[in-house]
């Protein structure tokens, strides 16, 4: 009996991954909707943070980067570190990608995954089929990891919505839905200041609340960056070089050194692009934490305190809460209570070997799941090309 890998993902991991995994001769079954996290969990108009270099799936033959995309499409090429990749092109070059190589992908849910007794997993699909696999990848991406602070949280019982009173970020398809209301947007990040960018240009009146003083930053243009820096996808530094292409190193820094760096490495900081779109257009409150929120009359309303003030109320039409993501494992309810009890996890993230295989033989995982492990390389497309080829190896000889 011929048991293949399974790939849980199709976003640009679970591709690339699924990609190497067949060069190397393996039979694959790839479940998942094809960039759906792209296609429906990020909004209209959104412009990708990284560089067009910086922006490819990787494949084992040529012939499958972003500008083979365009040129195969004949959609606009995007190659300068100036050209801005709308998120609707990226998506699009992936399921170009998938056609391309996937061609027998499956857009099918996988339900539960456990284990057999002879060590293989048993995979139950939301079709009604079951089958076993010799190895498992978990390529999700940011499925179900969406990070909600418990003052917002305890202000919606019923779970924040995209049309309740408190939402995430990743809950918005379409932002043009809050033109004429007042919205506050929770957090400072990339996904907070182009979220509010996008909700003031469709007529939206938006305050970012921060809980750092000059929390709202803007990374530097291209012209702007060193020159006696070597280069990454990333921007000239050294630690971003290292960041790139010595991630296997980042495996062995001690644990609160990692979580640290994979927060704090091109984190909470919005794209060059985006600062003369927010300046005079979005209202910034920082110095200044959440500590309570209630729902009157369906509108929300939040109690600050910090800065040199005490305490104050900040009602609007809607909360967005623009905080990121945090990765549990507890959180991937598809993976059966006996798998989950056998991770050895780091503040929930699996501990992962140098060929990304967790502490359950053969069950892997790749993209953000991975970072505490191989660093903040992984929480970007670029990343593909340092995990898939070593990730591939190593299911291949049976790591």
């Amino acid at each position: 009996m011929i048991r293949p890998v399974a790939v849980i993902g199709a976003g640009p991991y679970g591709l690339s991954t699924a990609a190497h995994l067949r060069g190397r001769g393996l039979p694959v079954r790839v479940f998942g909707s094809p960039m759906v996290s792209w296609r429906a969990h990020m909004p209209a108009g959104m412009v990708l943070k990284s560089t067009p270099s910086a922006s490819s799936i990787d494949a084992p033959q040529p012939g499958h980067t972003l500008v083979d995309f365009c040129a195969d499409t004949g959609i606009r090429r995007y190659e300068s570190d100036w050209d801005l990749i709308p998120v609707e092109d990226f998506a699009a070059y992936g399921q170009w990608f998938a056609q391309r190589l996937l061609p027998d992908l499956e857009d099918v849910r996988v339900v539960s995954v456990d284990r057999t007794r002879a060590g293989h997993f048993e995979l139950k699909l939301d079709s009604g089929e079951a089958f076993e696999a010799r190895a498992v990848v978990v390529a999700t991406g940011l499925d179900g990891l969406a990070r909600m602070p418990r003052e917002l949280a305890a202000a919606v019982p019923d779970g924040p919505s995209a049309t309740g009173p408190v939402s995430h970020a990743s809950q918005h398809a379409d932002l043009s839905r809050f033109a004429g209301r007042e919205v506050v947007v929770v957090g400072a990040g990339q996904s907070a200041i182009e979220s509010a960018v996008l909700m003031a240009e469709a007529g939206a009146s938006v305050r970012i609340v921060a809980r750092r003083t000059g929390a709202v930053r803007f990374g530097a243009a291209p012209d702007q960056q060193p020159r006696l820096s070597p280069n990454s996808p990333f921007g000239r530094a050294w630690s971003l070089y290292a960041f790139s292409y010595h991630a296997t190193h980042f495996r062995h820094l001690p644990a609160p050194t990692r979580h640290y760096l994979v927060r704090g490495v091109l984190g909470p900081l919005g794209a060059w692009w985006l600062r003369d779109r927010f300046t005079g257009k979005v209202a910034v409150t920082d110095g200044r934490r959440v500590v309570r929120a209630r729902v009157e009359s369906g509108r929300p309303v939040l109690t600050l305190s910090g800065g040199t003030g005490a305490q104050r109320e900040l009602a609007a039409d809607h909360v967005m809460a623009a905080t990121g993501y945090r990765m549990d494992v507890a959180a991937l309810d598809y993976l059966g209570p006996g798998l989950r009890t056998q991770l050895s996890t780091s503040r929930g993230a699996p501990v992962l070997d140098a060929g990304y295989r967790s502490t359950v033989p053969g069950l892997y995982f790749t993209g953000l799941p991975a970072a505490s492990s191989f660093g903040p390389v992984m929480r970007f497309v670029c990343g593909t090309e340092y995990a898939s080829p070593r990730l591939a190896a190593s299911v291949a000889a049976g790591g």
